[in-house]
């Protein structure tokens, strides 16, 4: 079995790879670009593909990695045909379907996870899971979007708390510090219930939620002392700390906000915690993560400062057309972001094609 877990690991990524670029388009004719769509259904799709099919499948993908048992595969599999399914057009129940049965999959292994290893790191990334699992299931329900938008969000802001939790341990965070944390875990969670019931006073929550977990990584987590390194461990410290600081924006825009349906309040408050703070996650890990997924090696450059730097000057300018009410502004905002994107994966290939020449 071990010499066959690399043949899945190279279409399963495959499948990321294409719910990416697809969920990136179907953003884009969101924000306002006529362009075409693969499929008429694909622009109401931008979502589910980015969460479920790109992330979600990428986390259930690195996890399996790590654990290296087969039944740990099943997951990302179907989550991953559950996106390319979404993408082609196919029936959307069973795409919908497929991707509840990929989080059902990350969540029982979560499960084994936290009995091997009861933690308070552990637990958390296994709410994350479980936030997938509700969202999916809340979706093929046939709930709207912008109230299950946040537990969507929940898989992802739980996932990586609990992952920075967990990296925290060498610093010896004392129990009233791991206190704090678990106590803003709590508020967020508490908000991911109330949103189904009270909309706005939900949400609310959910905001000072994020709030708390953005001003706790912001004292807490190792990335405010090996800023001050050089290297690959200052790159994902500086991603760390911009993550942070729209998480904390996107908090308080919850809060301020209240329950928003749609228009550019709603993009400002969800592309602040998705963007900002969930890419600059992934900007962060990815020369650790690709490795550890693909038979590939990524030396660090500081070239990749550059898509970093754009990223976040390019949803300052989403956002500001959002406040502002300034559609081409937002459009253009958007366009650049998915440009940062595309440009940060396009240097990690390069990177791992030319590790001697451009290594530091």
């Amino acid at each position: 079995m071990k010499n066959k877990i690399p043949r899945i690991q190279i279409p399963i990524m495959i499948g990321v790879l294409l719910a990416l670029l697809a969920g990136l388009w179907a953003g884009l004719i969101r924000v306002g670009w006529r362009w075409p769509a693969i499929q008429p259904m694909l622009p109401t799709l931008h979502g589910p593909l980015m969460i479920s099919g790109f992330l979600g499948t990428l986390i259930s993908l690195e996890r399996a990695v790590a654990m290296k048992r087969p039944f740990t595969f099943i997951g990302p599999v179907l989550s991953g045909i559950g996106a390319i399914w979404l993408v082609v057009g196919l029936p959307i129940a069973v795409g919908q379907w497929l991707l509840l049965l990929g989080s059902v999959g990350l969540t029982a292994v979560f499960i084994r996870i936290v009995r091997q290893h009861t933690a308070s790191y552990t637990i958390t990334m296994g709410l994350g899971a479980i936030c997938w699992l509700v969202g999916n299931a809340l979706w093929l329900g046939g709930c709207p979007i912008f109230r299950i938008v946040f537990w969507w969000a929940g898989f992802l802001v739980l996932t990586i708390v609990g992952e920075r939790l967990e990296l925290s341990r060498v610093a010896r965070l004392s129990a009233n510090t791991t206190r704090l944390f678990v106590a803003a875990v709590a508020l967020f969670v508490a908000g991911l219930f109330g949103v189904l019931v009270w909309g706005s006073l939900g949400t609310r929550l959910i905001g000072l939620g994020l709030i708390s977990l953005a001003i706790w990584l912001g004292l807490f987590d190792i990335a405010r002392k090996t800023v001050r390194r050089s290297g690959l461990t200052r790159f994902i410290a500086v991603n760390l700390l911009l993550g942070y600081a729209w998480l904390l924006i996107g908090g308080v825009t919850a809060v301020w906000l209240g329950q928003v349906v749609a228009g550019p309040r709603y993009d400002f408050m969800l592309h602040a915690i998705f963007v900002g703070f969930v890419f600059g996650m992934i900007f962060a890990h990815a020369p650790i993560i690709l490795p550890s997924i693909l038979p590939i090696q990524v030396r660090f450059h500081p070239i990749l400062y550059g898509p970093t730097i754009f990223l976040h000057l390019a949803l300052l300018l989403r956002v500001i057309g959002d406040a502002g009410g300034w559609q081409p502004v937002r459009a253009w905002g958007g366009l650049l972001n998915a440009v940062a994107i595309l440009w940060f994966m396009g240097q990690m290939a390069y990177l791992a094609a030319t590790p001697k020449r451009l290594s530091n």
